[in-house]
């Protein structure tokens, strides 16, 4: 009998222990409200939250996208930089639409395809939207759902080229698969495989660099450290408050303003309208790496 209550209260302990060592889900009532207490920023309520109901391994993989400082050598800009600037009212109905990446850590391939698809509306007075598809399926320097690197993908997207998204639409979010790289259009579409293509790619750490890029040449993509807090913005501009490091993850870069003292990017995100400010979020400018790697090339043009 003593030797069943040992046994017992063993496997209580082992079973406490897993549970401490358990990942804590980033979505929770109390980095809600430390949020709440500290913060400038708003979090939405984990009753709302949209990624509630994902688990934390489902959530890590969407952070896709591989983190690294390049050496930055482009002349500072010293041109007059307005205080602010959005390319959504800059340029009416030339900006994409919010998308969602869905299952698949392919925010490096959304950022990079929704940028290049402003610039060409803009810069071409076009109508296009690139397939994120295309990159994911047929990038092999990069890993398709398990992540990227922007320069690898911006390389891509000058040496190859993209097609449409309406030759090659979206699967990988609801498959979680990279998905067959095919060399014709995957939907009933009178589309042909025609490929756009973008010059030779800029990086940058400089935000004049960056500021100058948007508002003369349209949206860029960027990268920066996800950490567990982020999931809960609503409004405001964020900053990195509470909760650890998920991973990296890569967003378009459309403006610039000043709230409060704090000067923030506007970003567009790839989740879906139901996260943030339908869609968008504005994080201040330096945070979590976000200047480290803006990354732009002009819209080639035959």
């Amino acid at each position: 009998e003593i030797k069943g209550i040992i046994k017992m209260k063993f496997i209580v302990f082992v079973l406490l222990v897993a549970v401490a060592l358990a990942e804590v889900h980033p979505v929770n009532d109390d980095i809600v409200r430390e949020i709440k207490e500290t913060a400038t920023w708003t979090p939405m309520e984990p009753e709302e939250n949209p990624f509630a109901y994902m688990s934390v391994e489902q959530i890590k993989g969407m952070m896709g996208t591989k983190l690294r400082v390049y050496e930055d050598t482009n002349e500072e800009i010293t041109a007059d930089i307005p205080a602010e600037f959005d390319s959504r009212t800059a340029w009416p109905g030339k900006v994409h639409n919010i998308r969602d990446q869905g299952a698949c850590g392919s925010c490096w391939a959304f950022g990079a395809t929704e940028a290049l698809s402003d610039r060409f509306n803009i810069e071409h007075d076009m109508d296009i939207v690139l397939s994120p598809q295309h990159l994911v399926s047929c990038d092999r320097s990069n890993y398709g759902c398990n992540g990227g690197y922007l320069d690898k993908a911006w390389k891509f997207m000058k040496d190859t080229g993209v097609v449409l998204d309406s030759c090659m639409p979206y699967t990988s979010g609801t498959t979680g698969q990279d998905g067959e790289c095919y060399t014709h259009c995957t939907s009933e579409t009178d589309d042909e495989f025609r490929k756009y293509n973008s010059e030779r790619a800029t990086m940058t750490r400089d935000v004049a660099t960056t500021q100058q890029a948007i508002m003369t040449e349209g949206p860029v993509e960027a990268a920066f450290t996800v950490y567990q807090d982020f999931m809960s913005y609503k409004s405001g501009v964020y900053k990195h408050t509470t909760g650890s490091m998920l991973g990296g993850h890569a967003i378009k870069a459309l403006g610039w303003g000043e709230e409060d003292g704090t000067k923030y990017w506007i970003m567009a995100n790839s989740w879906g309208t139901g996260w943030g400010e339908d869609g968008f979020f504005k994080i201040a400018m330096g945070d979590c790496g976000i200047n480290n790697q803006m990354t732009f090339a002009l819209a080639h043009k035959d």
